[in-house]
C-alpha cells in the first residue's frame, strides 16, 4: 500500500516538475553585464503561436519595447534606435541594446503572450560589474533639445483640464505613448494605449491625472486641481504602419499672483461692454436733445403765428428796397 502511494506521489511530481521549473525561472532574475551590444534573453520554452512580446523596466513598469507579429515593433522614445529584436526562433522575444549608459542599469521584465499556453515572463537584472567610468569634465555640455509645439494651453491653478492628443496623420495607428517633460527635466512615460489581438489596452503611469484611451487610439490626460508642477511639455508618439509621428502640447500654469488668461479676457469683455453702454447713453442724450429742440420750435410757431407773418413781411420789404 505504501509503495503504491509513493509511486503516485512520484507521478504527480513528474507531471508538475516542468511547471515548477518555469515558475522558478520567472521568480529568479538573470544577471547581465552592462556593456555595448548586450543581449537580454527572453526565449519562451514551449511551442505555440506568439501573440506579442513586451519589455518593461521595473519597478516603475516603464515601457521599453513591444513586438507584434502583425503590426511590427514599437519603442519608447528613450530606447528608440537603440534596441533590436533578435527573433532567432518564432518564440524568441530577446533584444539587444546599443549605445548603453548607466541609466540602462536596472531590472527588465519580459512578457511573452502565447496561444494556447498563455503568458510566459522573465526578469533580467542589468548590472555594472566594472568600475564606473570617471566623469569627463572637459566634455561639452549636451545641446538642449529643440521642441516644436503643436498646441499651447494655459490653465489656472485648482481648475480641471483635459489634454488631448488627437491623431490627425495618415496610416493605421496601433500604439500611442504619452510622455511628459517637466521644465528642466527629461521625458517620462505617463501612459500607453495599444491594440492587442483586436482589443484595446490602456496603461496608466501618471501620478497626477487619469489617462484615457479611445477606440481610435486618441489618448487624453484628465487633470483635476491643476498645480504648477503640471506645467511643461506633453508628447504623444503614434506608432503607425506609415511610421512614427508625434504631437506636442505645451501647458502653462500662471503663478497665483499673475493675471490669468480667463481673467484677462473677462477684463476685456467688461471694458468693451462699458464702452458700448457709454456710447449708447451718449447717442440717446443727443437724440433726446434734438427732439426736444424740434418740439420747442414747433411750439413757438404754433403759439405766435403772427410772428411768422411779420417775419415774412420784413423779408418782402427788404427785397423791394
Amino acid at each position: 500500500m505504501e509503495a503504491v502511494q509513493k509511486d503516485h506521489w512520484y507521478f504527480v511530481v513528474l507531471i508538475f516538475l516542468p511547471f515548477l521549473k518555469v515558475a522558478v525561472q520567472e521568480m529568479e532574475a538573470a544577471t547581465v553585464r552592462l556593456e555595448e551590444g548586450m543581449i537580454l534573453d527572453c526565449l519562451c520554452p514551449w511551442d505555440g503561436n506568439l501573440s506579442m512580446v513586451s519589455w518593461t523596466k521595473v519597478p516603475d513598469k516603464d515601457p521599453v519595447a513591444v513586438f507584434h507579429p502583425e503590426y511590427g515593433v514599437a519603442f519608447s522614445h528613450h530606447y528608440r534606435e537603440r534596441i533590436e529584436f533578435l527573433r532567432t526562433t518564432p518564440m524568441d522575444g530577446s533584444i539587444s541594446m546599443r549605445n548603453v549608459t548607466h541609466q540602462d542599469i536596472g531590472v527588465y521584465h519580459c512578457s511573452v503572450q502565447t496561444f494556447p499556453q498563455g503568458p510566459w515572463t522573465r526578469n533580467i537584472q542589468v548590472e555594472d560589474l566594472d568600475e564606473p567610468p570617471e566623469e569627463d569634465n572637459s566634455a561639452e555640455a549636451p545641446t538642449p533639445e529643440v521642441i516644436k509645439t503643436d498646441t499651447e494651453l494655459s490653465a489656472e491653478q485648482d481648475n480641471n483640464l483635459t489634454i488631448s492628443c488627437n491623431h490627425e496623420h495618415n496610416g493605421t495607428v496601433y500604439q500611442v505613448i504619452l510622455e511628459k517633460m517637466p521644465h528642466g527635466q527629461p521625458w517620462g512615460i505617463i501612459g500607453v494605449c495599444k491594440k492587442v489581438e483586436g482589443g484595446l489596452v490602456g496603461e496608466d503611469y501618471s501620478d497626477r491625472g487619469r489617462v484615457s484611451c479611445a477606440d481610435s487610439l486618441d489618448v487624453s490626460l484628465h487633470l483635476t486641481g491643476v498645480v504648477p508642477e503640471d506645467g511643461g511639455f506633453y508628447r504623444c508618439t503614434f506608432s503607425t504602419d506609415a511610421g512614427v509621428q508625434t504631437t506636442t502640447v505645451l501647458l502653462t500654469v500662471p503663478p497665483p499672483g499673475g493675471i490669468s488668461l480667463s481673467l484677462y479676457m473677462m477684463y476685456i469683455y467688461i471694458g468693451a461692454g462699458a464702452a458700448a453702454l457709454i456710447l449708447l447713453i451718449v447717442i440717446i442724450i443727443v437724440v433726446m436733445k434734438h427732439r426736444k429742440k424740434s418740439r420747442r420750435e414747433e411750439y413757438r410757431v404754433k403759439l405766435h403765428p403772427s410772428q411768422r407773418q411779420v417775419d415774412y413781411s420784413q423779408v418782402l420789404d427788404t427785397s423791394e428796397a
